[in-house]
This record gives structure tokens, sequence and C-alpha cells, in this order.
């Protein structure tokens, strides 16, 4: 018999093993991993079961997961009969169950791997996703059911974790909406057993420590975010937080009505890892507002294919506007009959593009441009090392974004801090 007080909203958690998969998220300070850990020696004692501890390094092992087990091994006063050695490291149990660790920086340790049938993967998002495949494929038993417990801090929706067990737009595989998730906090779908909790599901933590995660709202609202909330997000500064998706009819009837001189397309080219990413974009000039109406995305695609593909720009005469740095695909598609020019390039030329980008007072994307609004809607600068912004590169490389640069070559947006734009006596001119 054993007596634990345990945090309500991880009861249900505990004793389910009726899942492939448990997926949890949350804030700092949880218990996430606590109960996590728990739920692991609880079924280890009731069953000979081999467990695997994982994290991508091995050594943050010791003074994480696996003090952890002992911390809790030594509450439930047990420590008497369970053993923990340290080299190696591993926790035997009197009826024959074992827990070990490996980290995944040395992935030939893998090699030695037999019959585990429970895995926990300590903050999973740090994890490579080939890593995370790597495991699945790896591990098997005769007779027992596997499970794998992932429990992590929420990061960028780039992030696998969020790709493989929510939504992956760029794959169009939808499993659940994560938003769902925060409200309902516990949810079971394909075998999956979602769990999501915030300090405040931590009856033991102290106060103080809440009030210092409330105080991050102040001053790092991307942080609070994650550590106060739990919630998946955008990790950074938004490029363009303008950016917004309407429904393809309603964009429609906006760029209807815009002439057709304020209609543009721009051409990016690519081929093995980049790819050719061709848009058409409508400027409502008086509003200041861009607007994305079509695209066409693909890659590993050659000129004669691609030129096939996009034939009704020959049929319409549109002008393509494209990168001038790929000169020989440009006389290529001009042979073919498009008519295309090179966009101007100078020194500089990436960050005035941005910039000019950035004062359109509104991106409306069309929902139909699947591509353009994974690239665009979360897309955040770098940082350098001292976490300063560099103006001029991404959290990814947003093919999109430089097709919209060639669309709008020749094109300025009023800068309303230019002078020029205004007369002596301040009222704007345009």
């Amino acid at each position: 018999m054993i007596v634990k007080e345990v945090n309500p909203h991880f009861e249900e958690f505990l004793f389910d093993w009726n899942n492939k998969f448990y997926f949890l998220v949350g804030g700092y300070g949880s218990s996430k991993s606590y109960h996590a850990a728990l739920k692991i020696i609880l079924k280890l004692l009731k069953e000979k079961r081999k467990a695997l501890v994982v994290r991508e390094v091995y050594d943050t092992i010791r003074d994480s997961c696996f003090a952890l087990f002992e911390e809790i091994i030594i509450e439930l006063g047990l420590d008497d009969k369970i053993k923990l050695t340290t080299s190696p490291m591993q926790i035997r149990f009197p009826n024959g169950s074992k827990i070990i660790f490996k980290g995944m920086d040395k992935p030939s340790k893998l090699k030695s791997i037999h019959n585990v049938t429970i895995v926990w993967i300590e903050e999973c998002s740090e994890l490579k996703y080939e890593g995370f495949k790597e495991l699945l494929g790896r591990l098997r038993h005769p007779t027992l059911p596997l499970h794998y417990i992932l429990t992590t801090n929420p990061v960028s929706e780039d992030n696998w974790t969020y790709k493989h067990f929510f939504k992956d737009e760029e794959k169009n595989i939808y499993k659940l909406d994560d938003e769902e998730l925060y409200d309902r906090r516990i949810i079971i779908k394909d075998n999956t057993y979602y769990h999501h909790s915030t300090a405040d599901d931590n009856l033991f933590l102290p106060k103080s420590y809440i009030k210092q995660l409330d105080e991050l709202k102040a001053y790092d609202p991307d942080l609070y975010r994650i550590a106060r909330e739990g919630r998946f997000g955008v990790n950074g500064v938004r490029v363009l937080p303008q950016f917004e998706v309407w429904p393809h009819y309603k964009v429609m009837e906006a760029v209807n009505k815009i002439p057709d001189n304020m209609k543009r397309a721009g051409f990016d080219f690519g081929f093995e890892v980049s790819y050719n990413a061709l848009l058409r974009i409508a400027i409502d000039h008086e509003k200041k507002w861009l607007y994305i109406y079509w695209e066409y995305y693909k890659r590993k695609m050659t000129d004669d294919r691609t030129a096939i593909e996009i034939a009704e720009f020959k049929k319409t005469k549109e002008l393509i506007r494209a990168d001038s740095a790929e000169p020989k695909t440009i006389a290529y598609y001009r042979q073919q009959g498009f008519n295309i020019v090179g966009a101007k390039k100078f020194k500089g030329s990436r960050l005035q593009n941005i910039k000019k980008v950035k004062r359109f007072k509104k991106i409306i994307c069309s929902e139909d441009c699947p591509n353009t609004i994974r690239e665009l809607k979360n897309l955040t600068y770098k940082k350098d090392k001292n976490g300063n912004l560099i103006e001029d590169e991404f959290n990814i490389d947003p093919h999109t974004f430089s097709a919209i640069w060639y669309a709008l070559d020749g094109y300025e947006v009023a800068d309303l801090k230019d002078r020029k734009n205004y007369s002596g006596k301040g009222a704007r001119r345009w």
C-alpha cells in the first residue's frame, strides 16, 4: 500500500495505460515531469518491465530525471528496496523491473536496448525529429504493449512536436487544434493522451514562484506565453505582424476592385532545397494594403515542367518580375513566350525590400495560399549571439517573401517617416 498526495489534474494520467502516446505539454512548475516519473515508478512496482528515459544530451540526465526519480523514491519510503546506481546509471526494482537512461547525442548506445516497453522522453522538443523516429522504429516487445511518455514546455509551432502531435500545414496534416487542448486540458485522440498543465495545477508551488511567472508578462511576453500559459506560438519578434488570412472569396472581392496596373506577379526560383515560388499580389494604393491571392509553390521541378504548369501566364501576358540572379532561367522563360524580367538587385536591396513590405498597413492573404501562410504568418527575425535582432535574417528561408519583393520591384510604399511625403505646412501628399 502506497499513500501519496498528488496534484488532482494528474490523477487520471497516473493510472491510464490504455494509450500508446502520452503527450504532456505545459508551463514552468506545472509538475508534469514529476508525475511522469511517478507514473513510471508505480507501473514498474506493479509489473516487471524495463523503462527507458531519454534526453537529447546524456550529461543532463543525472541532475534532472535521475535526481527526480531519487526524490520520489525517497518520498515513498522505498529507497531501501529500489536500488539506484550511477555507474551505470540505472534504477532496479525488487520484482526485476529496471529503468535505464540514454542520451540521443550517443545514438550508438541505443543499439544495446532490448525489451523496453515504456519510454519517457523528457524535454522532447529538444530532441531531433530523426531521433524520435529512431526510437519508434527500434523498440519492440513480443507480448507487452509499448508506451511513450513525452513531456515538454511548448516552443515554436515550427518545432517537430507541434507538427507531429497537432498540425503540419506544409504536409497538410491535422491531428488536433492546440487551442482545443488549452480549453479542455485533457483530450484522448488517435491512441494519444494529450495533457495540458500550468503552474496553477501544481498545488505545492509557493505563491512567490507564480508571482515571478506573472511578472514575465510585462517584460517578456514570449516567455510568459511559454512559462506561464504553457502555449505554443511564435518565438521571437514577428517580421510581419500585420499579416492576416481571409477567405478566398473575400480577398477576391477586394482584388477585383483594384486597377490592373496595381496587380503584379513575383517569381523566386528554386530547385533542390529551395522552392519555385510564384505569387500574384494586388496593391490597394490608397489604403496601403497588400493582397496575396494566388500561389504556385513547388520544388525539384525542371524549368520545362514548371513552364507547362504556369502556362496560363503566357496567355494572359502578365508581367512576371523574377530573381535577377538567375539570368539563364529568365532567358529560358522568355524563349518559351513568358513576359518576364529580372527585378533590380543592389547592395542593401534585401533590407530595403523587407522594409518596403513592412510599410503596408495590412498584408491580407487568401486562405487558398497555404504555403504563403505557413512561411509568413509566423516569420520571425534571427538573433545574433548577444540576443540582438538581425534585420535581414529570419528563422526560415521564406521563398514567398522573396517573390513578394520581386513583384513589388519599382513600386514604393510611402514611408511616414520620410519627410519628402509632407509639405512644409505639414499636410501629407502622396
